[in-house]
């Protein structure tokens, strides 16, 4: 049934949402008309979106697998976006998961469908770095390793709090502690400012980041192998064939 059908208090169907746009990309129903409309245009612009959100669907699977190896048994899934298959919590059951969220859209249906589950459900802002730790202290340990998911969000935040942000849970959190990173980047400049128009008009807009930009946000972890790279080619399942999607991908370990 799609999210048109009820409209929680507060919310304005008629700005697209990055978070209702992305379940579109996916093939979800969870969207308004807006969000079908912007996202419709973003996709003429950058045919290969659809398969950007697919591959960094399937590096969210293989990362939460490769953490959950690692004996990490917490993990914070931050801008998890509406609850679609393959979710955090399903990867990994024997963690603790908290999904975190600032979108009233993707929280309600988030609790809805975790309702009686151990999954934790928090909204909050990613540029409220102080808010965000007092809501997660009381649902997480930090004296034991956290693994933080940002998977499709440090591009929606502008540079001052995307890295003030994920330095202050690297301040936060203990050694073992893991940060999973998806980012999208530029690839065709020529074309770029009609899609960073539509994601303007948005609830969000786009900060894209060259590689060294996103290598950044790793300062004070440790990546492992195969390091920054293309989603599709962190740790595959099999053969990498196909186009490339316009992004990069990795985990770093706090030592």
């Amino acid at each position: 049934m799609p999210v048109s059908q009820s409209v929680p208090e507060g919310v304005d169907p008629s700005v697209p949402n990055v978070a209702r746009m992305y379940d579109y990309f996916l093939g979800g129903k969870d969207n308004f008309a807006s969000d079908r409309a912007a996202a419709e245009q973003v996709m003429r612009t950058f045919p290969a979106t659809a398969l950007s959100a697919q591959e960094n669907r399937a590096f969210l699977r293989r990362a939460v697998r490769f953490l959950v190896d690692s004996g990490v048994r917490q993990i914070v899934d931050l801008g998890s976006g509406l609850p679609t298959q393959g979710n955090t919590h399903e990867i990994a059951p024997e963690a603790r998961v908290v999904y975190v969220d600032h979108d009233a859209v993707v929280c309600a249906h988030a609790r809805a469908l975790l309702a009686g589950s151990q999954v934790k459900v928090l909204q909050a802002d990613v540029r409220e770095p102080d808010a965000l730790l007092d809501g997660l202290r009381g649902l997480i340990d930090f004296d034991e390793p956290v693994g933080f998911l940002m998977l499709c969000l440090l591009h929606f935040v502008p540079d001052e709090p995307a890295y003030d942000l994920v330095k202050r849970l690297h301040e936060a959190s203990a050694p073992g502690s893991h940060l999973v990173i998806s980012h999208a980047i530029d690839p065709k400049p020529d074309l770029t400012p009609d899609a960073l128009e539509v994601y303007r008009r948005s609830t969000a807009a786009l900060n894209l980041r060259t590689h060294a930009g996103i290598s950044a946000f790793f300062e004070g972890y440790e990546l492992v192998e195969p390091g920054l790279v293309l989603p599709k080619e962190w740790r595959p399942d099999g053969p990498v064939d196909g186009p490339p999607a316009p992004g990069y991908a990795g985990v770093g370990v706090k030592r």
